[in-house]
């Protein structure tokens, strides 16, 4: 009667789950130890470390000087032997050297060739002996003006003329030109009969004339 009740209350027959081994099996693992624990940490640290470093070598070109097992020796010896390329050797360096070395010869790029070209100089200056000359006597002097001509002609002025005033004279002795081109005949002429006054004159009908007053 006692064997009916039991295996009523209990009808399965035991197995292993009944007496399981001592200690958690399975999901009910034990508690790790600290560094079991910290070394997925450590994994990630060290990994973020490398991958920092990497970026870092490769934006600073640092990375492009390491070297690495795989590189041949010949390459490395090749680029170790070939001579570094100084400013002095490169072309553009030479080229411009020379060129700041060399003097200039273009004298247009001066700014004094360039004042001097575009400022065109007066035409020069020629006595002109076969140029009309007239003599006027201001003075009381007869035949004062007549001297005076023969003066000239014996200088070698072909075309010397003496007359007396027509008009209003001025108060000393001068000797007028008409124009720019006549001044180096008044000039000549003034040297000559020894007059130190030579005017410009446009309105005289002559090229140069002289007048007397003393």
């Amino acid at each position: 009667m006692a064997r009916s009740e039991e295996n009523a209350v209990d009808p399965y027959a035991e197995d292993a789950f009944d007496t399981p081994p001592a200690g958690p099996v399975g999901v009910h693992r034990g508690k790790r130890s600290l560094a079991r624990r910290l070394i997925p940490f450590l994994v990630v640290v060290i990994v973020a470390a490398l991958a920092g470093l990497l970026v870092w070598g490769l934006y600073s070109g640092e990375a492009a000087k390491l070297r690495l097992p795989w590189r041949s020796d010949t390459v490395a010896s090749q680029s170790a032997a070939a001579p570094s390329k100084t400013p002095a050797e490169s072309p553009s360096a030479s080229t411009s050297s020379a060129s700041s070395s060399a003097p200039s010869t273009d004298a247009s790029q001066s700014p004094e060739a360039s004042s001097s070209s575009s400022t065109q100089e007066p035409p020069q200056q020629t006595v002109n002996k076969n140029a009309a000359v007239q003599v006027i006597n201001g003075t009381r002097i007869n035949r004062y003006a007549a001297g005076k001509a023969a003066i000239l002609v014996r200088n070698g002025y072909t075309n010397v003329t003496a007359s007396t005033p027509s008009g209003q004279v001025p108060s000393a002795t001068v000797v007028w030109y008409q124009n720019e081109t006549d001044l180096a005949t008044a000039q000549d002429v003034a040297k000559t009969l020894g007059i130190a006054n030579v005017r410009q004159a446009q309105q005289i009908t002559s090229p140069v004339v002289v007048v007397l007053m003393s």
